[in-house]
């Protein structure tokens, strides 16, 4: 680290604290001219887009799951604080692939495995709208899914 008075890069490193927004304030002391100085680290993420079925791109909203969760969860027992975890736990498994861009079909993939350990009817109203179903036979190939 450069020290912002002499340009010299010998410092050292008097305190440091670690912040809710993971931020780290470091303060720091050039060996050089004794000048105290303060630095923040942060952790750079990669923004996350999603290629939607017609190619066009957006950016990844976990709302956007939130949102369909609740639909999808109406009048279920299911909580709020389930839905908060699942699209966390699917915010974090994209954000592990590493990758910038993810296919929306692999986000519905994700919510659908794990809806289906919270709520199978729930599971059911997710997969008829993500799925796009159109015949009865639809619902009847997924509810011999569930059963299994």
């Amino acid at each position: 680290m450069r020290c912002p008075y002499c340009n010299s890069e010998n410092s050292k490193t008097l305190e440091t604290r670690d912040s809710p927004e993971n931020t780290t304030r470091r303060r720091r002391e050039c060996i050089s001219c004794g000048k105290r100085f303060t630095t923040y680290e942060y952790v750079e993420t990669v923004e996350l887009m999603v290629r939607k079925k017609d190619g066009q791109l957006q950016r990844f909203d976990v709302n956007k799951i939130i949102r369909g969760l609740q639909k999808a969860c109406e009048k279920r027992p299911v909580t709020m604080s389930q839905i908060n975890q699942l699209a966390e736990q699917v915010r974090q498994d994209l954000m592990l692939k590493g990758t910038e861009e993810v296919a929306s079909r692999d986000i519905g993939d994700l919510i659908m495995k794990y809806l289906k350990n919270i709520d199978r009817i729930a599971y059911i109203r997710f997969a008829s709208v993500y799925k796009q179903f159109e015949e009865p036979e639809d619902f009847r190939r997924v509810l011999l899914e569930v059963k299994k």
